[in-house]
């Protein structure tokens, strides 16, 4: 598992590159995805990502649907135009980012 200070650094371009593939996720579903790809090296806490989600919607970039099943209210997030906007620049700036600390660090990426 990776430090807090290295995730909550990307939280907010791991939920729009999500978003973006996906379309739409609800939270705990976001949580799963994340988990599964990186094999449980990254593991998104409730605290960690409803804040990250509140917070992109206030920006814009995310708008929220509702959907009941059953008793219950399932809250789906979607990208919203400025949203898809984001994810491309989020995304250019980590790998930006990434390959201003490979050579800061020296190193190479296994590929």
């Amino acid at each position: 598992m990776y430090s807090k200070e290295l995730l909550k650094g990307t939280l907010r371009t791991i939920v729009l590159k999500l978003l973006s593939e996906q379309g739409r996720m609800y939270g705990y579903q976001i949580t799963q995805e994340v988990k599964a790809r990186t094999n449980d090296q990254i593991i998104l806490t409730e605290g960690a990502l409803y804040p990250t989600l509140h917070k992109l919607e206030a920006e814009g970039l995310l708008t929220t649907e509702k959907e009941y099943i059953g008793k219950r209210v399932r809250k789906y997030y979607h990208l919203t135009d400025t949203g898809n906007v984001a994810v491309v620049a989020k995304i250019q700036e980590f790998t930006d980012f990434v390959k201003t600390m490979q050579r800061l660090l020296d190193f190479k990426l296994e590929t």
